[in-house]
């Protein structure tokens, strides 16, 4: 539902305080002065900057440069017979004043009866606790799909400049979740730098935009399937969950993996090739920059995150050790934080439409409570064992070609993971070392963390996936993983 939508409605059923959660003030004012016009109803306007202005009285400002001389001009205003809203922008930054709350409170209830509209336009809600139960919120979304393409023809208006068909596509794609100014900004600089729009520039706003949010980022590298070795159930399932077809019902849509396995084992790495396989781009998200210092900043945090997140559609949205900021769910170490960032996520899971295909993943099982590992909140959980043979022959020979080392032979490497190998070769290109020699700097996590490990595979025998071939996970308690018998059962999700 638009914001016009949604303002009219609430007006009409008489809520005289009005919050509206935008990131675009500007934007969002002048999509009231346009219903405004329309319906014939009286719009006064206050900043800081400019004071009180109402629109059709000639231009003329009221001397009301404080906010609560704002809310008492208004209160004396003479009643009209249609609505009249008054916009406060940015307001929240003044109500910590208790004479400017209970102003407030007073035009409230006078409000209702003299058809009188406060309406506060911020970035976040910040209402005091007297104010909580008088305002109604609602949200002015980021543009959409069809506005975004108004404002590429409205840029591009030069032959040439405007894609068509599935480029047009790409474009559009890569401007989800931004703001209208940030929008024409990355056209416009895709114009100057190729005289046309294309992606490219406009990924790299994003990216930008993404970064300074301090609470998520954007990778679009150039991994791969052929640069992990192994995991072929796991890689066959997630293909075929985001293929598209035309004959799958609407309300049938993918919702994610779980990913639980021993560090090192490419859960990480697997997220990113798949967004290159599928080509979505694949979103990070911050955990641990969710939790803030203040009341509520936190669940705000997670709230505006989840909203770009979904404007971004499609994509894959990459969540990793997700352990370590809810694992405190019980609330008894932080207030509850932790209980009600879990609350909105699982909320997000079961509820969002958005084409958004989540990859969590974990290192310690434990610390995560029940209800995130449910049915129906991902479509699979999947455990990433320790390499097995024939997996780690294909990690070496990835790892001894990328890093230009010479056949040789190669260490013993019982329990390692593919991070391990990673390394040891990365050592031995790096101080000239023969890989042997390399291998003495190596101690794999299975022996540094030998008890963890051990009781991470036991508790994920016969609950998880195999990464590696189809069917439950199985441990079976040997030093080394034996990898899968030329007999023995091999994905089958085609």
């Amino acid at each position: 539902m638009s914001l016009t939508e949604q303002l009219t409605e609430t007006v009409r059923s008489g809520f005289a305080g009005i919050w509206i959660q935008t990131c675009e003030p500007d934007e969002a004012l002048l999509e009231m002065a346009r219903l405004c016009h329309e319906q014939e109803w009286q719009l006064a306007t206050w900043d800081i900057d400019q004071g009180f202005h109402l629109a059709g009285n000639n231009g003329q400002n009221i001397e009301a440069t404080d906010p609560l001389s704002a809310v008492r001009s208004f209160q004396t205003m003479p009643a009209a017979n249609a609505p009249t809203l008054l916009a406060l922008m940015n307001f929240h930054r003044f109500l910590g004043s208790a004479e400017l709350v209970q102003a407030i409170s007073h035009q409230l209830m006078q409000g209702k009866q003299q058809q009188q509209f406060l309406v506060i336009l911020a970035t976040v809600v910040q209402l005091p606790t007297e104010l909580e139960k008088l305002f109604l919120c609602i949200e002015h979304e980021l543009p959409q799909r069809s506005q975004l393409a108004e404002i590429a023809a409205s840029l591009a208006t030069e032959p040439g400049e405007l894609p068509e068909g599935p480029e047009l596509d790409r474009v559009l794609e890569a401007a989800g979740g931004l703001t209208r100014y940030e929008a024409e900004g990355a056209f416009s600089l895709s114009l100057v730098r190729q005289g046309r729009l294309e992606p490219e520039a406009i990924w790299e706003i994003k990216s930008q935009t993404l970064t300074r949010s301090g609470l998520l980022s954007l990778h679009r590298g150039n991994e791969s399937f052929a640069t992990l070795g192994g995991l072929d159930s796991l890689k066959s399932f997630c293909l075929r969950a985001l293929q598209p077809r035309t004959n799958r019902p609407s309300v049938v849509r993918s919702r994610g993996v779980m990913l639980l396995g021993v560090p090192g084992t490419g859960k990480s790495a697997f997220a990113k090739s798949l967004g290159q396989e599928t080509g979505r781009p694949t979103i990070t998200l911050d955990v641990g920059a969710l939790l803030g210092s203040l009341v509520g900043q936190s669940e705000e945090r997670t709230r505006k995150a989840l909203q770009i997140v979904d404007a971004m559609q499609p994509a894959i949205l990459f969540i990793d050790e997700a352990e370590k900021a809810l694992g405190g769910s019980s609330g008894q170490s932080d207030s509850g934080v932790s209980t009600r960032m879990l609350g909105s996520l699982l909320t997000w899971l079961n509820d969002h439409t958005s084409d958004i295909f989540v990859i969590c993943t974990a290192n310690d099982v434990r610390r995560l409570p029940p209800e995130f590992l449910r049915a129906e909140r991902f479509d699979g959980l999947f455990f990433l064992d320790l390499p097995g043979q024939a997996q780690k022959q294909a990690i070496w020979q990835m790892y001894l070609q990328q890093f230009e080392i010479a056949v040789q032979q190669l260490p013993e490497d019982n329990n390692w993971t593919g991070a391990e190998i990673r390394a040891c070769c990365r050592l031995a290109a790096l101080l000239d070392l023969s890989l042997l020699e390399a291998a003495q700097q190596i101690v794999p996590v299975a022996t540094t963390s030998a008890e963890a490990v051990e009781h991470l595979r036991r508790w994920a025998s016969g609950r998880c996936l195999s990464a590696e071939q189809s069917g439950l996970y199985t441990h079976s308690v040997t030093s080394e993983r034996r990898s899968p018998s030329p007999t023995s059962p091999q994905p089958n999700w085609n």
